[in-house]
């Protein structure tokens, strides 16, 4: 073989390898990585608006509104119980001020849990949602420890009474889905209907869409992503976070 010949070899092998690699987890399972594209821009993105000042502490419907849709029940458990949704309160170390606000899955344009997942369980539709596929997940839990928001629960426990939307299994990771079967029936999800009846303080639609009751809204003040440094660019965005 030629000194051309040879050296192009290397250079297509060289380049090849950048491009892909795969490296074992474990016995028969390998995690395949590539180099992150530019995604296509999406015709839709569904997204949650949510004003903290608006969001009663003492209020806890959209996270009975949630347990209630899913069917998520308490073994007395705090650490291990589902739950999809909870309110997180934290004060300001100077001001002294407390907030109380709803915390879920963040449905990131670019979520970890998905990037780690080595069986594909974990995927992103072309509407944004995140969601797991419990027939492919393993219950490896990398989906959890990837993800900095503390979105993604184990089922520790045997599920019964199901409900026909929404197959969850023992021995999978689960989140916030957006209440996917709502959206895809035109509807709304269920946290945000039961706000809606209460403190008014979460809004639900297209962010895409300029014409929108959201987006309208996310032009007309200010508001925040949780963790903007980590650039996983969230769809559920905040009106006074840092305020």
């Amino acid at each position: 073989m030629s000194d051309e010949n040879d050296t192009s070899r290397r250079a297509f092998l060289g380049a090849s390898a950048a491009a892909f690699s795969a490296a074992m987890l474990a016995p028969g399972v390998m995690l395949y990585a590539q180099p992150p594209q530019e995604a296509a821009p999406r015709a839709v993105r569904w997204g949650i608006l949510i004003e903290i000042g608006q969001c009663d502490s003492g209020c806890n419907d959209c996270v009975k509104a949630c347990g209630e849709e899913f069917g998520l029940v308490s073994h007395g458990r705090p650490d291990t119980d589902p739950q999809w949704i909870r309110k997180v309160s934290v004060t300001d170390p100077l001001s002294k001020r407390e907030q109380s606000f709803p915390v879920m899955c963040q449905h990131c344009a670019h979520p970890p849990c998905v990037d780690v997942c080595p069986t594909g369980a974990s995927f992103q539709r072309e509407d944004g949602l995140v969601l797991v596929n419990r027939h492919l997940c393993i219950g490896c839990r990398y989906c959890e420890m990837a993800c900095p928001y503390r979105a993604r629960n184990f089922v520790h426990e045997a599920i019964t009474d199901q409900k026909s939307y929404a197959p969850r299994g023992k021995g999978t990771s689960e989140s916030c889905t957006m209440c996917v079967h709502r959206i895809d029936a035109a509807g709304t999800p269920a946290c945000v209907e039961a706000c809606s009846k209460s403190g008014k303080a979460m809004t639900f639609g297209d962010l895409n869409d300029p014409t929108s009751a959201i987006a309208k809204r996310i032009a007309s003040i200010a508001t925040e992503q949780i963790r903007p440094d980590l650039r996983t660019d969230p769809a559920i965005r905040y009106v006074g976070l840092s305020s």
